[in-house]
């Protein structure tokens, strides 16, 4: 769970990694990529917002714009495919001069609302295309980059899902915990490297994810209702996450009830697992 003291601490950092930083963004047209690109340029920095969506990266830009610090540059990119993901790599360099020294797989879509057996393979290859082999794209293809530099950082967004593993969600679960696999990996890799890795395990976030991804009318309901109740905004978020990463943390845990949820699961499995049961025969079936 990240504490005030991040940030408080930070203010005496000379090293923090997210200022003046040279980053990649993706999934920045909206929601927390976008709060990751236009935080970022007001620590300073040059930021290429990448997203599916053009007219939404080149809003993004438009509101850095207004900002006194940093730079940011708009560009379409589809994280689910490795040959734009590649393009995007080489874009980077372009822009940059040279290596990043920040990536931020952040591109991500919620699905849920059916049982597994109900979901379809269309929608499992889509969830999981976007949700983890975009991150898997990111980190296979900037990896090197940054290894070559010498130095960096990558900040993953996964979710509370992945450990979670609330009923009617397998698609959306499963994908954010190959995430967090991915990230818990790739730190072990790069550790003793000045590469440091973090990702961020949010439970609601006041976005456009819910409306935005293929939930059933029910689940949707429920989601946006939750958010309301306990959701951080993306800002709150954005800002905390890189707060972290500047302090050198893999895991990024904002909420209390994931945090709670984290406990609970690892202490008390059996008895997590038949809350879960329990909570999928009250959840919405539509």
């Amino acid at each position: 769970m990240i504490f005030g003291i991040d940030t408080v601490l930070n203010a005496f950092r000379t090293d923090r990694r997210s200022v003046k930083a040279k980053a990649v963004v993706t999934g920045a047209g909206s929601g927390i990529g976008r709060s990751f690109a236009l935080e970022l340029v007001r620590r300073g920095g040059d930021v290429l917002c990448a997203d599916i969506d053009a007219a939404r990266a080149a809003e993004t830009v438009a509101l850095i714009e207004q900002l006194p610090t940093g730079t940011g540059h708009a560009v379409q990119c589809d994280v689910s495919d490795r040959a734009a993901v590649e393009q995007l790599a080489r874009h980077a360099l372009e822009v940059f001069g040279g290596a990043p020294t920040l990536v931020i797989n952040n591109a991500g879509v919620g699905i849920g609302g059916k049982p597994v057996g109900d979901i379809g393979f269309e929608d499992w290859e889509w969830a999981l295309g976007i949700n983890l082999w975009g991150v898997v794209h990111g980190c296979e293809i900037f990896t090197p980059i940054l290894r070559e530099a010498g130095r960096g950082g990558i900040i993953n967004v996964a979710s509370a899902a992945g450990f979670a593993a609330a009923p009617s969600m397998a698609a959306y679960n499963v994908s954010k915990a190959g995430v967090m696999s991915l990230s818990e990996t790739l730190a072990a890799e790069l550790d003793g490297t000045d590469i440091a890795v973090t990702m961020l395990c949010p439970t609601f976030v006041k976005t456009n994810v819910f409306t935005d991804g293929r939930i059933t009318p029910g689940s949707m309901s429920l989601s946006q209702q939750l958010a309301r109740w306990t959701g951080l905004s993306a800002d709150s978020v954005a800002a905390r996450t890189l707060d972290a990463h500047d302090s050198g943390r893999l895991y990024v845990v904002p909420q209390f009830d994931a945090t709670v949820i984290w406990h609970l699961k690892r202490h008390f499995p059996a008895l997590y697992a038949r809350g879960a049961g329990l909570l999928g025969r009250v959840l919405p079936k539509n």
